[in-house]
């Protein structure tokens, strides 16, 4: 990656323009082309280096709910479960970790009688049951990957 990419990537985490043409915008702080712009953002999409562009919305503040899942998943049937949790639009992270319950996910819905009727058809489907987890208390940091250093540092 050169300079105008990580100074791309510093804008599109913390500063996107929210208008119809934000990669006019964005070129325009960095001296490119639209065309140059998006050619340098699908040129890191196909890299791996951004997995996704998507707004963030606070669940709570819209009155949605949100829970952590957790899965004790046997090998044999990880592929399947893995494939069939993430056919459901309310899932907004899935992760393997070493432990007995190994399988781990976030549920976003409207209500909690949602989440949990989809979490016991998940249960239902697959055999595993799912743990319903969630938080009794929200911290929320904001997390940027700064891809330049200020002078000043």
């Amino acid at each position: 990656m050169d300079i105008l990419d990580k100074q791309l990537l510093d804008i599109i985490q913390s500063d996107f323009p929210i208008q119809s043409r934000p990669y006019a915008e964005i070129g325009k702080r960095l001296a490119l082309t639209e065309a140059e712009t998006l050619s340098r953002v699908r040129c890191m999409q196909q890299k791996g280096i951004i997995r996704r562009i998507g707004a963030n919305f606070q669940s709570r503040k819209l009155g949605w709910k949100s829970t952590l899942c957790a899965a004790a998943v046997p090998e044999s049937k990880f592929e399947d479960f893995v494939a069939l949790v993430n056919q459901y639009p309310g899932v907004t992270h899935n992760y393997l970790r070493r432990h007995k319950y190994n399988v781990w996910f976030t549920y976003i819905a409207p209500t909690w009688e949602k989440i949990q009727q989809d979490i016991d058809e998940i249960s239902s489907k697959t055999g595993i049951k799912v743990l319903n987890l969630p938080s009794e208390q929200v911290y929320k940091i904001r997390v940027d990957f700064k891809m330049q250093q200020d002078e000043m540092e």
